[in-house]
């Protein structure tokens, strides 16, 4: 353990870190360590791949993923900008260069080989694209006449194009809820509120008449026809756990769910742990949101306010739509459970979202006049350099 007295770099970060949140995202890679267990060993061997190929891969994936949950949670607020710039940069460039020489899986292009591994790099975007926004639409606070907040709505078009381009359409509307959210945390008005939610309907309406991949989802799931197989299967794991599930290893349903590692994990959590097991981990997300939003609310500089707030909600909306279309009240999406379904994007990609959580509510000293105090969260002597 370390003194107060201890000045280091590592006992400042060891006295100033929000705790509960590093023990609710250990407790959701634990539960992830322990679903690769469950649900990927009958993937592996559909495909013909070594029963623990999947299980090994995860945790082989958990050590950088610590690190950069860790690494991350020792930048500064301005450190925090600075890495997201940098990540945001060579996402976009990534996604773009994905269009033309991606790894095509599913028809679509959202992956690119490098050094053997394929990652995606829309994962690394939304965490990044999450902290430039706070910043720019911070930036409308600070500086009245700076046009952050048209200069955030281009960023979106942007990031939301490269998505559409993919094709992506579940990553595109999680990005857009989130940029909503912060923008009404920012202090939208009602005329914004009315404006955005009918050019939201709009887009919705335009996806749905022009890309047959989207009509048919959409279609699927209000009628109930066509090829529902994995939908109706992750729900009949889920009814058939019950309360207490079926005991690890014996769930039988999950052997025929084609994504049960990663879109469909959580219809494993519930046949083999139960409802039970579900509500706790339900819970451990809903506690990340809430007590980030509390969080967010109590910081008085409008970069860190918006960007933690913006971070809980990316993680919060991610984790209710795989969760609502394991159980039959969304379309399908083909997104992951954020922490525990496997793949080393998602996991690495939300682990610089929790590193960058970590960071921006560490407390930290709060100028007075005359003297300086210690906030719980305030630091506005940041505010004063958020244009770097």
């Amino acid at each position: 353990m370390y003194s107060r007295t201890d000045r280091s770099a590592v006992a400042d970060w060891f006295w100033t870190v929000d705790r509960w949140f590093i023990a609710a995202f250990l407790g959701l890679l634990t539960f992830g360590v322990v679903l690769s267990f469950a649900a990927s060993p009958t993937v592996a061997d559909r495909i013909g791949a070594p029963t623990f190929h999947f299980v090994e891969r995860h945790i082989a994936f958990i050590l950088p993923t610590l690190a950069v949950m860790f690494g991350a949670s020792f930048l500064s607020p301005r450190g925090v900008r600075r890495v997201a710039l940098f990540v945001l940069l060579g996402s976009l460039v990534l996604m773009a260069a994905a269009l033309f020489m991606g790894v095509e899986i599913k028809g679509s292009k959202r992956w690119v080989n490098i050094a053997g591994f394929n990652v995606q790099p829309s994962e690394f975007m939304k965490p990044a694209f999450v902290i430039l926004c706070a910043w720019l639409f911070a930036e409308k606070f600070r500086r009245p006449e700076v046009p952050g907040n048209l200069m955030a709505a281009g960023l979106l078009a942007i990031c939301g194009g490269l998505l559409v381009l993919q094709p992506d359409f579940g990553q595109t509307v999680l990005i857009a809820a989130t940029w909503g959210a912060m923008f009404f945390m920012a202090g939208m008005s009602w005329v914004w509120i009315g404006l955005l939610g009918g050019v939201a309907l709009m887009a919705m309406l335009l996806a749905y008449l022009t890309m047959d991949h989207v009509a048919s989802r959409i279609d699927r799931f209000i009628h109930g026809s066509g090829d529902n197989f994995q939908v109706e299967t992750g729900y009949e794991a889920l009814v058939r756990g019950g309360w207490f599930g079926q005991g690890p290893g014996e769930g039988t349903v999950k052997r025929i769910l084609p994504d049960s590692h990663t879109d469909f994990v959580f219809a494993v959590l519930g046949e083999e742990f139960g409802i039970a097991f579900c509500i706790i981990v339900v819970s451990l997300f809903g506690f990340i949101v809430l007590r980030g939003l509390i969080r967010s609310a109590a910081i008085k500089d409008p970069f860190r306010s918006l960007a933690v707030g913006g971070l809980v909600s990316l993680i919060g909306f991610q984790s209710t739509i795989n969760i609502a279309v394991n159980l039959q009240l969304m379309p399908a999406k083909g997104m992951t459970l954020p922490f525990i379904s496997y793949g080393g994007s998602s996991m690495v990609a939300v682990a610089l979202s929790a590193g960058f959580i970590l960071a921006l509510t560490r407390r930290r000293p709060e100028a007075r006049i005359g003297r300086v105090e210690f906030s719980p969260v305030a630091e506005p002597s940041d505010a004063a350099q958020a244009g770097a």
